[in-house]
């Protein structure tokens, strides 16, 4: 007999999460309307900020939201795009594909989740030690000296989980081969001629070997008025491990960083190449936003992958503490809100049997992710510093045209679980 759904009797069950981002979020906004009490603990000692980052939205994602007590309506508000195209070097258009979508903002969505969250139910600074499972029970030891306990406790903390480690330390990130330069710029800021062919669309260029792809996103203070918005670039490049991203992740003092670098102390001979290679490489109007962007940062894109989801008899993973996929199917916020419904969903269907609802949930996301992670392999494979295997060549062959790119690139089809 497993442990009971419900906690001790007489009582609501209480949820400990691990991570104040999205997938935190979404976990104990769900489990809160479940009937659960769930505090929410974040390392970071301020609220976080995306940078600015846009997401591409899905119908799934909308339907969580609501399932999850925010308001439909304000949850799409968000950027238009009334197709995609692609543009060729001299700038002409040489594809094109009807294909509305809305983009909404990283920071947006973050304050819809955490306004509706008591305020007394989140914890800034609040960095995780160890955990301890009891017979009945589970407990984070936080550095400050604290800890707290609950009948579940939930790592949502991103890539480098910290739950994920003490269960599994064996499961961490992998460099796939290839790098992503990001930026924003603000469309007021660029030509007349760049925002009539970027601005309403999803564009992409594709340079031998790589992709440079951007959209329009929310401006300061959430603006969404024309004229007011940012655009948003994001170029994939090869970048081998030991040669071009150790030079890339060195800084300004000559310190080299494993995988990320902040903005800040990026070299300014490195942008300067990069701004260079803009000019070389893609259309004129991608070579604006290039220049036009005022810091420009790296991205080392990672794959990571778990063989389990339940940790402990209480301890459970979810979002990018579990999967995280190359961004090229555009549905890591998605996807983090998925595995939390999928949580919420099995201890419903199992109210008097803890054990079965846990191993529910890790049976049905652990598909899903392994699916995801598939699906983004292959629309990245051409990008890859070294193709490696007969597969990996047919797959980048198959995914690097451009009716392949604007049809396949951050939506939900092909994902096969």
């Amino acid at each position: 007999m497993g442990t009971t759904g419900n906690g001790r009797r007489g009582r609501r069950p209480n949820a400990v999460v691990i991570g104040g981002s999205m997938a935190g979020l979404f976990s104990a906004l769900l489990l809160q309307r479940a009937g659960w009490e769930v505090d929410v603990f974040e390392r970071a000692g301020s609220e976080l900020s995306g940078r600015g980052a846009g997401i591409v939205t899905h119908a799934e994602l909308f339907s969580i939201l609501q399932a999850a007590g925010i308001d439909r309506q304000a949850a799409e508000v968000g950027v238009s795009v009334v197709g995609r195209r692609v543009l060729a070097r001299d700038g002409s258009i040489v594809g094109a594909l009807a294909l509305p979508q809305v983009l909404t903002s990283w920071g947006h969505l973050y304050g819809l989740l955490r306004d509706a969250l008591p305020a007394e139910r989140y914890h800034h600074g609040r960095t995780l030690a160890r955990i301890e499972e009891g017979f009945g029970t589970v407990t984070a030891h936080f550095e400050d000296g604290s800890s707290v306990s609950g009948d579940l406790l939930i790592g949502a903390d991103g890539i480098f989980s910290a739950v994920r480690a003490q269960f599994s330390p064996e499961v961490v990130p992998s460099y796939v081969g290839y790098i992503a330069w990001r930026g924003l710029v603000d469309e007021a800021a660029v030509s007349p001629e760049t925002r009539e062919a970027l601005l309403d669309h999803f564009a992409f260029a594709l340079p031998d070997g790589e992709q440079m792809l951007g959209y329009p996103v929310a401006g300061a203070d959430n603006a969404m008025a024309r004229g007011r918005r940012r655009y948003n670039f994001v170029w994939y490049r090869p970048a081998a491990a030991d040669t071009v991203l150790r030079d890339l992740l060195t800084d300004r003092d000559g310190v080299a960083h494993p995988l990320s670098i902040p903005p800040g102390r990026i070299r300014p001979e490195i942008v300067a190449a990069m701004r260079s290679d803009a000019r070389r490489l893609l259309a004129p109007q991608f070579a604006e936003v290039v220049e036009k962007a005022e810091q420009p940062f790296i991205q080392a894109i990672q794959d990571l992958e778990t063989p389990r989801m339940r940790l402990g008899r209480r301890v459970v993973i979810l979002g990018d503490a579990a999967f995280v996929a190359r961004p090229h199917v555009g549905m890591g916020v998605t996807k983090a809100a998925s595995d939390a419904q999928s949580l919420v969903d099995a201890l419903a269907a199992h109210p008097d049997d803890r054990d079965a609802a846990l191993a529910a949930f890790e049976a049905s996301r652990l598909r899903y992710g392994a699916a995801v992670i598939r699906r983004a392999r292959e629309l990245g494979a051409y990008m890859q510093a070294q193709i490696l295997t007969p597969e990996e060549r047919a797959m980048a062959e198959r995914h690097r045209r451009p009716e392949a790119v604007m049809a396949e690139t951050a939506v939900a089809t092909g994902i096969a679980a």
